[in-house]
């Protein structure tokens, strides 16, 4: 066999870096018994670099090309443009000359060939390549197939391959070319199978697309193509497109577009039989490679034949189940405004703490709903639940429970009487102690969990090895004591008396959304407070004039350290100091305790203590709960005077006012229980770390924050043993980075299929955007689309735009004016704060970053539910 070329049937596994991923799944495919491949060879990578290995000007400019980023264009394209210059230009070794009229005479050097391009890193589980590299069809001739070997070589460096190669972090310098040379076939019909729908990602769900002619012209996107789906070997759908052109491959070599009779144009292109047997060989070549394929194939004379399988990179991983029932999986991420991939020790954490049967999928949380879902009462609770922490996810539970093909109903159970009806119903003095013990038990549970986390701080500290791992795992309980004690009644009270409230006075009185005043400024809100304090901070260092410079300047976070050489800067130094001592356990993305804290990357406040000094005067923090608490005072009056007036009035007043007092006293301490979580999170993070150094002395690992890619338990081996595979951490970390090209859904079943939600709403304005009305008022202003909170550059009146906001955007909400999420629900972090600080917001909205760009001036309607760009 010559080290410069091999036929398909002499490819084997190990053969990647020899042949690239083309032609590694061809040769697979050419193995399965009764799959037709149209016979080939491949051009190995030995070749490529036979050829430019001696060429020192190629060498310098790779080195050249190495050196760039991704800003380089105008850089990347001159040096790309050489480079592919003095590829076409390189002369092909004699030997690899003579491998390649060898294997042609094998198989007929009159034959029309297809020559594709098959890199290193193409066609892989977690990278497609997809179109980065050239194919060119009936090539016909030595001459010619030597001439378009070099085409391929040099597509390698192509604008668009070099950038691709760039964004997904691949060295220029590691990615070699093969060629595969391939017996053309002229098919009737061509076309691309997905063995799962690329549209739903359902795995059951098999997608055909089929034209007319070579596939070409489907892939370039020339021409429509008919679309079939198949389901357990029946046609569930059927769309025939209008096929007016086709490529078909010319006598004396190369292509040509050509018009279809206009009888022809809407004909089906395959008949029904076709299509299930197309079908048939797509689950065959599936079960082969043992994931989902993106499958070419060709018909000739009623024979289908293959012509490239490649993996579908693009669908979103089933979360992982021991069992083959059906189930249906709900995104913890969207609820916990956190869709980002967490870390496995993150994962882990967080897995200990919740007592919902959870899986994990593409590095996220995903809650099992089934059982819920199965019980009409439990299903009736879990969307009304979800439904207020995201509509989105209610509509797609509502979609599959009403298919009824998914979810088998179990008998009927009782439903709970809700908290806010109970306390309606109870008499006044009832009422009054309810309040009162309520009270004590808020004002205890805060005390209760700061002494907790004070005994916690001392007590890690004397401890190391596996010590501190076993003295972890008995902490848990205390912090789930924090989540999960009855004192969460209190929160679901507060919750229900929302609810209750808006529903009431829509009906009573005509106004929609009046919690949502009745809820700014109350008391024991400790995220809200956070957002506040901040203006203060802002206080203390607005009088430092060197101070305030030097902050516009900094990049470090050792920034504080060389605050005290200004005048004022031990002021500044302190009162920023103070508030991480409070805070700085909190940063985006917080349930994952693996991001980087505000304790440890500081300088992510300095943007915001920034804005508030420029947007605002001294005492900001005072006069801004001063004002909200008035107002929703004053909204509470006057609800109850014109209630009064109504039939029933009385009645109706008292019961109102009730509920507005459980609003008032107890809506905030909502925020405590996950405030007092992730401070917990933070003492084991520092204490772990500690741990992590004492590995990295030892030659356990590289550096300490490899201890983020193991699970708690896996950590736990590492430090009884001291010994860890290196494989496991750069494994983890290729899959991380995997993840976060990612986008998970809100709901997902076993079987793959995403179910997505949607608004169902009519008489919005023409072109307006909808959400979710969170938190009521219209307000207009300059959109900031923001993704990163320390890029946040704000001004007052500003509309902030993002992803999502956990707790830790809180800060930013003091200089805006309106809030837009893609993410969140009614009770989500970010409603609530909106609400509490009188923002008009609408979230829940799908591709919110990308509808609105920066700087366009628009209308956020808080009270219906929508966006208009102005």
């Amino acid at each position: 066999m010559s080290p410069y070329v091999v036929s398909f049937r002499e490819i084997d596994k190990t053969q990647l870096l020899f042949v690239g991923g083309k032609g590694l799944n061809l040769g697979e495919l050419s193995k399965i018994h009764g799959i037709q491949v149209p016979e080939g060879f491949c051009v190995t990578t030995e070749a490529y670099q036979k050829a430019i290995e001696q060429n020192e000007t190629f060498q310098a400019l790779l080195d050249q090309l190495t050196m760039l980023t991704i800003e380089d264009r105008e850089q990347i394209g001159e040096i790309s443009r050489k480079i592919r210059k003095i590829i076409m230009e390189v002369e092909i070794p004699s030997d690899v000359v003579n491998a390649v009229a060898h294997y042609l005479s094998q198989f007929g050097d009159e034959h029309a060939y297809a020559v594709r391009s098959s890199a290193t890193h193409e066609d892989l589980p977690h990278a497609s390549f997809a179109g980065q590299q050239d194919t060119y069809l009936n090539i016909i001739g030595k001459k010619a197939i030597l001439q378009h070997i070099r085409k391929c070589w040099a597509s390698l460096f192509t604008d668009r391959a070099v950038m691709y190669r760039m964004q997904n972090g691949f060295d220029h310098s590691l990615v070699y070319l093969s060629v595969i040379i391939q017996r053309m076939v002229f098919p009737q019909t061509s076309g691309i199978l997905f063995t799962a729908d690329p549209i739903t990602s359902n795995r059951k769900l098999l997608s055909i697309d089929a034209s007319f002619g070579l596939g070409e012209a489907l892939v370039s996107g020339l021409v429509s193509a008919d679309c079939y789906k198949v389901q357990e070997e029946e046609i569930v759908d059927k769309r025939i497109a209008t096929k007016k052109l086709a490529i078909y491959g010319r006598k004396e070599g190369g292509t040509e577009t050509q018009q279809i009779d206009p009888d022809q144009q809407k004909t089906q292109t395959l008949t029904d039989q076709q299509i299930l047997q197309l079908a048939r060989i797509g689950r065959q070549i599936e079960t082969y490679f043992g994931q989902p394929q993106d499958i070419e194939w060709c018909l000739v004379d009623d024979t289908f034949y293959i012509v490239q399988s490649r993996p579908i990179t693009t669908l979103y991983p089933i979360p992982e189940a021991n069992d083959e029932e059906n189930h249906v999986y709900v995104s913890v991420g969207h609820q916990q405004m956190m869709t980002d991939p967490m870390k496995p020790l993150g994962l882990s954490f967080f897995l200990l703490t919740t007592p919902a049967p959870m899986r994990k999928a593409g590095g996220r949380l995903f809650v099992d709903v089934t059982d819920m879902l199965a019980s009409p009462a439990g299903r009736k609770t879990i969307i009304d639940k979800l439904g207020k922490s995201d509509p989105l996810i209610k509509d797609a539970l509502m979609t599959i429970v009403e298919r009824g093909d998914f979810i088998k109903s179990s008998p009927d159970d009782k439903e709970e009487q809700s908290p806010g009806k109970r306390n309606k119903d109870m008499s006044s003095s009832d009422f009054e102690a309810q309040i009162e013990n309520n009270l004590k038990v808020v004002s205890e549970s805060i005390k209760s969990s700061q002494a907790s986390i004070e005994e916690l701080k001392e007590n890690i500290q004397t401890k190391t090895g596996s010590d501190l791992i076993d003295f972890i795992k008995e902490d848990i309980p205390q912090l789930k004591k924090f989540l999960f004690d009855p004192h969460m009644g209190v929160i679901m009270d507060a919750m229900e008396a929302s609810s209750w409230i808006n529903e009431k006075m829509e009906k009573w009185l005509g106004e929609k959304n009046v919690a949502d005043t009745l809820s700014q400024s109350v008391p024991n809100n400790i995220t809200s407070e956070m957002g506040l304090e901040l203006l203060d901070v802002a206080d203390a260092i607005r009088p430092y004039p060197e101070v305030v410079d030097y902050l516009q300047h900094v990049k470090e976070d050792h920034f504080l350290d060389e605050l005290v050489q200004f005048e004022g800067g031990q002021k500044a130094r302190d009162a920023i100091i103070a508030y991480l001592n409070k805070y700085g356990m909190r940063c985006v993305g917080e349930i994952d305790m693996t991001r980087p804290r505000w304790s440890e990357k500081p300088i992510t406040l300095v943007p915001m203590i920034l804005s508030n000094i420029k947007n605002f005067e001294p005492g900001e923090s005072k006069r801004k709960f001063e004002h909200g608490r008035r107002v929703a005072l004053k909204k509470e009056q006057e609800l109850i005077d014109r209630l009064k007036q109504l039939p029933d009035g009385e009645q109706k007043a008292k019961e109102t006012k009730r509920m507005i007092d459980l609003i008032r006293n107890f809506s905030g301490f909502r925020e405590y229980p996950k405030y007092s979580m992730i401070h917990r999170y933070f003492i084991y993070k520092q204490a772990l770390l500690k741990e992590a150094e004492r590995l990295v002395q030892e030659g356990v690992i590289h550096e300490k924050e490899d201890i983020y890619y193991l699970t708690f338990e896996e950590l736990r081996e590492v430090v009884r043993t001291n010994k860890l595979d290196d494989q496991i951490v750069s494994r983890r970390k290729g899959e991380y980075k995997f993840y976060e090209k990612l986008t998970p859904p809100r709901v997902i079943t076993s079987d793959g299929e995403i179910i997505a939600g949607e608004y169902k709403r009519e008489n919005l304005p023409a072109e307006a955007i909808a959400g979710l009305p969170v938190s009521s008022g219209i307000i207009e202003g300059r959109a900031r689309v923001i993704l990163n909170m320390e890029d946040a550059d704000l001004e007052d009146g500003d509309i902030l735009v993002t992803a999502f906001t956990d707790p830790s955007w809180t800060p930013l909400f003091v200089s805006i004016k309106g809030l837009v999420t893609e993410v969140g629900g009614l009770m989500t972090h970010g409603a609530v704060i909106a609400r509490e600080y009188g923002l008009p917001a609408v979230i829940g909205v799908e591709n919110a970053t990308k509808l609105i760009k920066d700087g366009e001036r628009i209308r956020v309607n808080g009270t219906d539910g929508y966006i208009e760009i102005l």
